[in-house]
């Protein structure tokens, strides 16, 4: 055997130039978009922003203006059957037949000819999957919402497919019941080994269910990475506001040991445990819920926090359950979530004084080149 070079797979799933023109009006402008093999990525994105349409797309449910989509490196189309074969998909409401979990289960095997006795063991085992072992009798109308999208779940997974597509499986859930499933179901699509693109609005559901995530504002997908760097570190001031944070920090690493970067910004002193030679331009940023605030002249507890800097509010934001807390010490800008009865006992409000601290390990950092 020679010793050439080791040519990679293609990716699982591809679209090169896919752009979707709806009456003059382009609704999705993608260049490139790539699924590796046995990968969940999701497309995170506000209404309208192009996700489920991109996501039919790639899924052979509608034909692009323009572009071509690929699996496995050869090119595919809506009306290649084998391809759609190959694919499985999971909406927003489960749209279960009257009958049992069993015989909805099985749906797609009886269209596909299965006898019997095969896909009794096959919906068994895949009902064991999801966590439904020994409901095949059970009647799909006494459901509960998150067993139907159980249920439904398993009627894509019984298939065994190549590409499985999740459009908003989980969005019209309550918010505990969504936490639960989204962690579930992310141990299940793992477990299955199997290419998904996952289409939501909820950058917590994408950060607990995906490997990869997509940003798509107007059609165009302006982030992309992995859920720490997109959710943590996000350069592009649209996507920061959107995941509820300041854009990312510049700084210049001055010195690098013991396991420590220490990064000057704008005058500010900034501790990491990521570790990047000294000198090393970076960008940086650290979540809001990793922030604790404390009264300027409070007695700090000792722990394990190196950050500590003393801030000024610029603004305070109710959201949900918690409160956004805009801080500034100098050039260096970033954001705090706390407790609306923690924002009350700090009395915070623009021009009020505080102590942020958080730790080192909490600082997501890169090289800006």
């Amino acid at each position: 055997m020679n010793d050439s070079a080791v040519v990679s797979a293609p990716p699982a799933v591809c679209a090169e130039d896919i752009r979707v023109i709806y009456r003059g009006r382009t609704v999705v402008d993608v260049q490139s978009v790539a699924l590796a093999s046995g990968e969940t990525y999701a497309l995170l994105g506000a209404s309208g922003a192009g996700k489920s349409t991109l996501l039919r797309v790639l899924g052979l449910l509608e034909r692009p203006s323009r572009g071509r989509v690929l699996f496995d490196g050869s090119p595919v189309a809506a009306r290649d059957l084998v391809a759609r074969r190959r694919i499985a998909a999971v909406f927003q409401k489960p749209y279960l037949l009257r009958g049992t979990v069993a015989h909805n289960v099985a749906y797609g095997l009886r269209l596909r000819g299965m006898k019997s006795a095969e896909r009794a063991v096959r919906v068994s085992a895949v009902l064991d999957r999801v966590g439904l072992s020994g409901w095949q009798s059970r009647s799909a109308l006494t459901l509960s919402g998150g067993e139907a999208q159980r249920v439904a779940l398993a009627r894509a997974l019984v298939l065994e497919p190549s590409f499985l597509l999740l459009d908003e499986p989980l969005s019209y859930m309550d918010p505990l019941l969504k936490r639960s499933l989204s962690v579930e179901f992310a141990a299940i699509l793992a477990g299955a080994h199997v290419t998904s693109l996952y289409v939501t609005h909820d950058q917590d559901e994408a950060a607990v269910m995906a490997d990869r995530i997509g940003v798509m504002r107007d059609g165009r997908l302006v982030a992309e990475g992995d859920p720490d760097t997109v959710l943590g570190l996000p350069a592009d001031e649209w996507v920061a506001a959107f995941v509820g944070m300041e854009p990312a920090l510049r700084g210049r690493i001055v010195a690098s040991d013991d396991g420590l970067s220490r990064v000057e910004c704008d005058g500010s002193t900034v501790y990491s445990t990521v570790e990047l030679p000294v000198g090393t331009r970076v960008m940086l940023a650290v979540r809001p819920e990793d922030v604790t605030l404390y009264e300027a002249d409070a007695v700090l507890p000792t722990g394990s926090a190196r950050n500590r800097l003393d801030v000024v509010v610029l603004e305070v934001r109710p959201q949900g359950g918690s409160v956004l807390v805009t801080l500034q010490r100098g050039g260096v800008r970033f954001a705090a979530a706390v407790s609306r009865a923690a924002a009350s006992e700090l009395a915070l409000a623009p021009g009020r004084h505080a102590v942020a601290v958080f730790k080192a390990t909490a600082v997501r950092m890169r090289s800006e080149n």
